[in-house]
């Protein structure tokens, strides 16, 4: 074990993550932050963020999540990339445990574990991830210039990617299970005007066609039943998100979503944790929002802890 009592131990470097990690710095807080993969988060599968305030002109996901790191780090934080295997949340000493074997301690948590793209369930999905199944366009994207690609969800994110692949792509069909997107008008008036995007309303996929690689899916009509091939080389899934909470279950009270259950103080069932970012129960998930719950998270564990300290003495 670390002999090391850290004051705070934040899971998760997302943008929730970062942003506690620099208040918690700012606040003299001795702080760890553990992050699986690469700082940011989803976000650094954006190509272009517009909402965030601050840029006129829009920022990458990779350039804001690499400048949330540098800000958050110059405030002494440690950041370790660690795999968390387990978690202790109860008592004054809460324990994470990495891949490892070495456990960390500290005072508070706050979890920043974000959520992960849903998958659609269907048979064939996960050995095809990466030979043609796909859920991240800016990511995988450039691997289908001037082929055909399906674009699966109605949402801000199958709008954004759809958009995204329509400069790349010969033809993306947009494939819905309502007759409208949920999206944000700026996104539907972009697509309806590109000459190569073609909605498929009120369908969902059934099957992927494969040999090697994707070639094709199948499609239901909704109000008809009739079935349909699209021939296409590349499947962009977005259904959707899972939230990150496999470490927690049993010891923290989750939605019927599988969100932490925690209203705008971050405070969660567990005292001594607190939850920021897509992970909690929340209207709206959006980077904006997910640096609010960081800054709210941290100086709500900085009170916790002050109390703690101020109730040994």
């Amino acid at each position: 074990m670390n002999t090391i009592l850290y004051d705070v131990i934040i899971i998760g470097g997302g943008p929730a993550g970062y942003t506690a990690a620099l208040y918690c710095g700012r606040a003299a807080m001795k702080t760890l932050l553990l992050e699986k993969y690469v700082p940011g988060g989803q976000m650094v599968t954006t190509e272009h963020i517009d909402n965030y305030p601050g840029f006129p002109e829009g920022v990458d996901g990779v350039t804001l999540a690499m400048n949330m790191q540098k800000q958050a780090e110059r405030f002494q934080i440690e950041h370790k990339t660690e795999e968390i295997v387990s978690v202790k949340i109860e008592g004054l000493v809460k324990e994470v445990t990495v891949a490892n074997g070495t456990t960390y301690t500290s005072r508070a948590i706050i979890v920043a574990t974000g959520a992960s793209p849903r998958e659609l369930g269907l048979e064939e999905e996960r050995a095809l991830r990466g030979k043609g199944v796909s859920y991240c366009a800016t990511c995988d994207g450039a691997f289908f210039r001037n082929k055909t690609v399906v674009v699966i969800g109605g949402g801000d994110t199958a709008a954004a990617d759809a958009v995204f692949l329509s400069k790349l792509c010969k033809r993306v069909y947009i494939i819905h299970r309502r007759n409208i997107l949920r999206a944000a008008a700026i996104y539907y008036d972009v697509l309806k005007q590109a000459e190569n995007v073609t909605f498929v309303w009120d369908s969902t996929v059934e099957e992927i066609l494969h040999e090697q690689t994707v070639s094709g899916v199948k499609v239901k009509n909704k109000n008809t039943g009739e079935v349909t091939t699209i021939e296409c080389q590349g499947i962009f899934v977005a259904v959707g998100n899972v939230p990150n909470t496999d470490l927690l279950k049993g010891q923290l009270e989750l939605d019927g979503n599988g969100y932490v259950v925690a209203d705008e103080s971050t405070k969660s069932s567990q005292l001594g944790v607190f939850v920021a970012g897509d992970v909690r129960t929340k209207p709206l998930r959006q980077v904006v929002t997910a640096v609010a719950d960081g800054a709210v998270a941290a100086y709500m564990a900085e009170e916790y802890i002050q109390l703690q300290l101020t109730d040994s003495e």
